[in-house]
């Protein structure tokens, strides 16, 4: 399940779209880095749809389908040496 946005990068986020001071001093106020401000709003935007980008939640899904893969693949592994182990005694005429 993904993980929400929390309420503080959100209201982050809203202070510094409006555009009133710059980034750098929104981020001083909030007691953040200037880096993780930007990281927030990309993140941001990718999740809201205003730029291209992997949401968290097609991220989820997708980790989720490759752990499904990797054990489809491991019982798969199983079930062909089951299949070499029980085959062993028979002989085809």
């Amino acid at each position: 399940m993904p993980r929400h946005y929390p309420p503080f990068r959100r209201d982050v986020g809203a202070v510094a779209r409006k555009h009133e001071a710059p980034l750098n001093q929104i981020a001083k106020d909030f007691g953040i880095s200037e880096s993780c401000l930007a990281n927030w709003l990309k993140r941001a935007d990718v999740e809201e749809g205003v730029k291209p980008g992997v949401t968290e939640k097609e991220s989820a899904e997708l980790r989720d389908a490759k752990k499904r893969i990797r054990l489809l693949e491991q019982e798969a592994e199983v079930m062909r040496r089951a299949v070499a182990y029980l085959s062993r005694g028979v002989n085809p005429k």
